[in-house]
């Protein structure tokens, strides 16, 4: 590909993320508004009304409204809803009330007076510390020359509950006869815990600028060949898992590059490779140690681009998965100096579908991660019971690339489940996201729960098989498969057992045309979200399969024509040619 263009494009992206970033701080402006700011607007219009009672009501009983929303405000802090810096004019409001309920309704304690000033001094530092506790994160794990575990962000939940406490302390010596020392005493230890807090968050804070200012130091003594850049949403950590155990067999120095402390906490749990967290496109010059030869990715996050734009280094593609689904031929992927794919349908896939990508760019490499996928041995029409895997994918980020086929997924599982099938039901881990998707999985769930209880049969769902199963084990464990359109779908081909697609985006006619994979498949018509011809497909499925030998045929235009003893190193031979 001509380097000019390369540069260019890499220099357009290089300009876009701050636009990005603008809009990714946007969409979190908003969930913020929704998720945090009505629930603290309406304790304060509430503290307000409650205050105003307490100041003209006739009776001390009007100090049980704001009382009660204090408890309430505190069990909110409790379940973890809410941090330092919540609800601050709410509580503030709170503590007034308690102010005019002693001095309008009795004689005013002294202590409690002093209680409720002290308690709102700790409530007003709240927003500082919460300021400050925005500035501890982690840089790196796992790193020479780096020190211990890296500090967390201090606990500014637990100095909101604190806080809460204080408030409910000064009501409830207000609506009662208790002393106003317990009050005073309760707000002091709030004080002390929120300075206390406050201070521990500032140490921490020069102890990161301190680990960042010789992190450039240590990764050039570590001498890392390559890094792998990593930045998706919580929970997404099975698209780095996958390729974890074959980039630590290049036998080559690397660490691993996040974007957000969730990723982060997620990375460190997975591998005992460097860890580097830089949040800020102007942080990223700091890991560019000058030993690094190639970076990899294992999906098409924008905030790739800012690794990207140093030409220095040779830019690989891994993605997470081989589909025929739109974002497998996004012409994103053209910023990559090599796109490593499983097999020639992936390049071909593109050029299908208008997008102009140059041979050079890419690399058959298969797809290592199902090395150890067991290839059936014996046909399906033999098995008396057979055990289907039921692997959906979700709803998609966008409308086009919505395939799920979950939400026909119950009468597909039933009608297995009638035929004397065992079903192993592994959705996939966004599938919680979507509520009414999320909904159909509870009810797949209860009903393989009932059956196996009625009839003894020996599904697999929930943790064991989200969980303790890797997705080659759910396949192992079957003898055929049901899913829509996903990556699962090409890599159980090369088990060479049948398998159902259901079509959900376009009608079954039209489905094998717009997804090629499906002329190995048996189609089940869900488009318009009503299923058809259910029966006649698991008739051919789970009897005489007449696709096995297309089956065969397209294992190795989408898996690559490599010898089984040697497929994995397929893949390690050509990464390690860029190292």
């Amino acid at each position: 590909m001509d380097q000019r263009l390369v540069g260019g494009e890499r220099a357009m992206t290089a300009s876009k993320p701050g636009r990005s970033r603008f809009s990714g701080w946007l969409a979190q402006a908003r969930a913020s508004a929704v998720g945090t700011r009505l629930p603290a607007a309406a304790v304060e219009v509430a503290a307000l009304a409650a205050l105003l009672l307490a100041a003209v009501g006739n009776s001390r009983l009007w100090a049980l409204p704001p009382a009660v929303l204090a408890l309430a405000l505190l069990a909110w802090t409790w379940r973890g809803r809410a941090a330092a810096g919540t609800g601050v004019v709410g509580r503030v409001l709170l503590l007034a009330g308690a102010y005019l309920l002693g001095a309008v309704h009795g004689s005013l304690d002294p202590a409690l007076a002093v209680g409720v000033a002290v308690a709102g001094l700790a409530i007003l530092t709240e927003p500082l510390l919460a300021s400050v506790a925005e500035a501890v994160y982690p840089v790196s794990a796992n790193l020479p020359g780096m020190g211990a575990r890296p500090d967390r962000s201090p606990n500014s939940a637990r100095v909101a509950l604190v806080n809460g406490a204080a408030v409910l302390a000064a009501l409830v010596c207000a609506f009662t006869d208790l002393v106003g020392w317990i009050a005073l005493a309760v707000a002091a230890v709030a004080l002390g815990l929120t300075l206390f807090t406050t201070v521990q968050a500032l140490r921490r804070v020069r102890a990161r600028r301190s680990r960042e200012a010789k992190l450039l130091a240590a990764l050039t003594a570590y001498e890392p060949v390559f890094l792998v850049h990593w930045n998706a949403p919580a929970g997404t950590a099975y698209q780095l898992a996958m390729w974890l155990p074959y980039l630590e067999r290049l036998g080559r120095k690397f660490f691993v590059l996040v974007r957000n402390q969730t990723n982060f906490h997620e990375v460190v749990g997975l591998t005992k490779a460097p860890v580097v967290l830089r949040m800020g496109l102007n942080q990223i010059d700091d890991v560019i140690a000058p030993s690094l030869r190639a970076a990899f990715y294992v999906n098409t996050a924008t905030m790739n681009n800012h690794v990207i734009r140093y030409t220095n280094l040779k830019h690989i593609q891994l993605n997470h998965g081989d589909s025929d689904k739109v974002p497998s031929h996004n012409p994103v992927f053209r910023i990559y100096d090599k796109n490593f794919v499983a097999g020639q349908a992936a390049i071909d896939r593109f050029a299908a579908n208008g997008v102009n990508m140059p041979a050079e760019m890419f690399s058959i490499v298969g797809r290592p991660q199902v090395e150890n996928v067991a290839i059936a041995t014996q046909p399906i029409a033999s098995i008396a019971n057979p055990r289907v895997l039921y692997a959906p994918t979700w709803a998609g980020f966008y409308a086009d690339s919505n395939y799920s086929s979950l939400l026909v997924g119950y009468d597909i599982v039933k009608a297995l489940v009638a035929r004397g099938c065992s079903v192993v039901f592994r959705p996939h881990p966004y599938s919680r996201r979507s509520p009414a998707l999320s909904r159909e999985c509870d009810r797949i769930r209860t009903l393989l729960a009932d059956d196996r209880r009625t009839n003894g049969r020996p599904h697999v769902f929930g943790a064991e098989a989200e969980v303790s199963m890797t997705v080659a084990d759910c396949f192992n464990a079957s003898d055929a498969m049901v899913s829509d359109v996903s990556s699962v779908v090409a890599d159980y081909l090369y088990s060479e057992k049948p398998f159902v697609m259901v079509a959900v985006s376009v009608p079954a006619a039209r489905f094998p045309e717009a997804f090629p994979l499906a002329r190995a498949a048996y189609v089940i018509d869900a488009h318009g979200g009503r299923l058809q011809g259910l029966d006649a497909v698991l008739d051919d499925f789970l009897g005489d399969d007449p696709l096995a030998t297309a089956r065969r045929d397209l294992k190795k235009y989408y898996l690559g024509d490599i010898p089984a003893d040697r497929y994995a190193q397929r893949f390690l031979d050509e990464a390690a040619r860029y190292l």
